[in-house]
C-alpha cells in the first residue's frame, strides 16, 4: 500500500508522520485490499484538519476531521474510514462474494516452480 503524506501551512514531524503511517496501516484490519492512501493535513489559524482518501478497487473513500489538535483530526477521520470500509467490505460481500474468495486466493497464492520465469 503506498501512503502519500501532504503537509500544507506547517512542517511535518517525524512523530507525526509515524504516527499517521501506524493507523493508516491498521485499516488493513477492517479491508485488505486497499491500493493507496492519501493524507493531507492541513493547518488554518486554530483549526486543524486530516482528511484521508483511500483508494480500493473502482471506488474512493474518505473522511475528514477538524479540531484544536491534529492527532484529534487525523482520529475522527481515520474513524470515518473504518465504518466507511466496513460497510464497502460487507456490500462486495453481498453483491459478489465469489469474486472476492477469487481475488483473496489470487492474492495468497504460493507462489510454485510453475509460475517462476527462466531467463
Amino acid at each position: 500500500m503506498n501512503i502519500s503524506i501532504t503537509a500544507r501551512h506547517f512542517d511535518l514531524t517525524p512523530q507525526l508522520k509515524q504516527y499517521i503511517e501506524k493507523e493508516v496501516n491498521g485499516l488493513t484490519r477492517y479491508f485488505e485490499n486497499i491500493i493507496s492512501t492519501e493524507v493531507i493535513l492541513d493547518v488554518e489559524k486554530y483549526r486543524q484538519s486530516a482528511e484521508i482518501k483511500i483508494k480500493v478497487y473502482k471506488d474512493t473513500i474518505t473522511g475528514k476531521g477538524d479540531s484544536n489538535d491534529m492527532y484529534a483530526s487525523i482520529e475522527m477521520a481515520i474513524d470515518k474510514v473504518k465504518t466507511q470500509l466496513k460497510k464497502y467490505k460487507g456490500k462486495l460481500k453481498e453483491k459478489h462474494p465469489d469474486k472476492i474468495d477469487a481475488t483473496v486466493k489470487k492474492i495468497t497464492k504460493p507462489k510454485t516452480d510453475d509460475d517462476s520465469v527462466d531467463v
